[in-house]
């Protein structure tokens, strides 16, 4: 079970540790879907992550006429309790096209090197996993993807950019994501992408979600 903490007066973290799990981070979710299906008065926002989420509400509400950090936590306690559906239903499987290297992907030989493998076998076998939507963040429509091949792991630049290319695919630690728009950024580039990973002015502004899966396809040329 998760452990709840305040953060300040008018919100709670229910964390469940520090760790990449994919059936953590799908109770985190399952969570926050019951949050939001009950339209509690009062609730100001949800926000999930990796192995936590936190739950943001009124401070001028008083629920129920008691303690709102008690009636809150009572709340969430209740929620993880339940016996609910925990299988995420109608996400997909989306295909991003990369173009890797080169320009695209400035830093492909460095994390090649590291890796100990040619820049040709380090795209293909980035290219090969599937990856898992964990959580958006960092700038709208930014996808955190989990399942990156271990071998492939890299380390953050020491000096982040201060400009980074809208579609650009980088990878910090063990984790792969891919730049929504353009932005400072600190991961290593090892492709870009076309597609549009964040569109405001669409009624599903962000591409991908929560729980979907990604996989990446090889394409070659320039932009």
């Amino acid at each position: 079970m998760p452990t709840l903490y305040p953060l300040g007066d008018h919100a709670l973290l229910v964390d469940w540790g520090q760790r990449l799990d994919a059936a953590v981070n799908g109770e985190v979710h399952r969570l926050a879907r019951a949050l939001r299906a009950r339209r509690y008065p009062g609730m100001e926002d949800v926000v999930p992550a990796y192995a936590s989420l936190a739950l943001h509400w009124d401070p001028e509400a008083d629920p129920d006429g008691g303690d709102p950090m008690g009636v809150w936590e009572a709340r969430i306690a209740r929620l993880l309790a339940e016996e609910g559906e925990t299988a995420e239903k109608g996400h997909r499987t989306v295909e991003i096209p990369v173009r890797y290297g080169g320009g695209n992907g400035p830093d492909l030989g460095e994390a090649a090197s590291v890796a100990g493998m040619s820049e040709k076998d380090y795209a293909a076998r980035h290219a090969a996993g599937l990856y898992r939507v964990y959580m958006l963040g960092f700038t709208p429509g930014f996808p955190y993807l989990g399942g990156l091949d271990p071998a492939l792991a890299a380390p953050r630049r020491a000096t982040p950019r201060s400009r980074v290319p809208a579609g650009s695919v980088g990878i910090a630690g063990l984790q792969t994501g891919i730049y929504p728009s353009e932005s400072p950024g600190g991961w290593q580039l090892i492709g870009r992408t076309d597609a549009v990973l964040f569109d405001p002015l669409s009624p599903e502004p962000a591409l991908l979600g929560p729980g979907d899966q990604v996989r990446f396809l090889m394409v070659e040329g320039p932009p």
